[in-house]
């Protein structure tokens, strides 16, 4: 049963979240609008969290932004390893239903690192364990995650050839070499609603993967099942995407996140 309504800390946790979900420092004026408050009830309650760390003004600009607090906030929920906490069991129920390994993967500059792995019985190891990176632009899970954010915020991780590193070990295809290819690969992600690979990463294997996104519409996490190439055909792989969205939109929803890209993604 809910408890009792706290007004002042309600609006405060609204300016907070609202701040979040930005792109960039806003002004109180906007915050006001956006949330329906007052502007005298905004400017006081971003006074205390001025003072508190949580926010800091930009006086030049007459705009206020995310402060230092509110980064540590979201340090400890990063320590505290939440999303692997609360995908585990939904990582491991994707796999009973599909038969198929799966995982999930976080986002770190380039490359993916994978902090859940469930095997399949009867499936072979794969080189997706946990605490492994693998470059983004060759993995389904980091082309999912890619595909989540801005083409501006792509390129600027792509800037030249020498980003597309290659696997040193023996695949079958090399994956995108060049911005314009990964972007065709992007665009196609965005219109399937789903990423794939297909011997980029192990000879004889696939993955298919869905992108988690946050309560800003930014990609959290992808999750991605691994097969055999054989065990799932082309056509078939639509299906198993649509058992790891339903995985995925869970995730989502237990980290209060967006059910679909945002508009800059597109």
């Amino acid at each position: 049963m809910p408890g009792p309504k706290v007004p002042a800390a309600d609006q405060t946790l609204a300016i907070l979240s609202h701040l979040a979900a930005q792109r960039g420092p806003v002004p109180a004026s906007t915050i006001a609008s956006a949330l329906g408050l007052p502007r005298s009830t905004v400017y006081h309650l971003l006074g205390v969290l001025q003072e508190r760390g949580f926010v800091v003004h930009l006086p030049e600009a007459r705009r206020y932004g995310l402060g230092v607090a509110a980064f540590e906030l979201s340090s400890g929920f990063s320590r505290q390893q939440p999303l692997s906490l609360l995908g585990r069991p939904l990582v491991a129920a994707l796999v009973d239903r599909t038969g198929e390994s799966a995982h999930l993967a976080v986002l770190h500059g380039r490359d993916v690192l994978y902090i859940v792995e469930e095997r399949a019985r009867r499936r072979p190891s794969l080189v997706t364990d946990v605490g492994v990176r693998l470059p983004a632009h060759l993995t389904a899970s980091g082309r999912a995650l890619l595909a989540a954010l801005p083409f501006a915020q792509v390129r600027a991780l792509y800037p030249d050839a020498a980003a597309f590193v290659a696997r040193s070990e023996d695949v079958e295809a090399t994956g995108p070499r060049t911005l314009k290819e990964l972007r065709g690969v992007l665009d196609r992600v965005r219109a399937d609603g789903f990423a794939v690979e297909d011997g980029e990463i192990t000879g004889g294997f696939a993955s298919v993967a869905v992108a988690v996104l946050d309560h800003a519409g930014w990609p959290a996490a992808g999750i991605a099942s691994t097969f055999p190439r054989e065990n799932v055909a082309p056509a078939d792989r639509a299906d198993l995407a649509a058992e790891i969205t339903r995985t995925a939109t869970e995730l989502s929803r237990r980290i209060r996140g967006a059910a679909t890209l945002p508009d800059a993604a597109r």
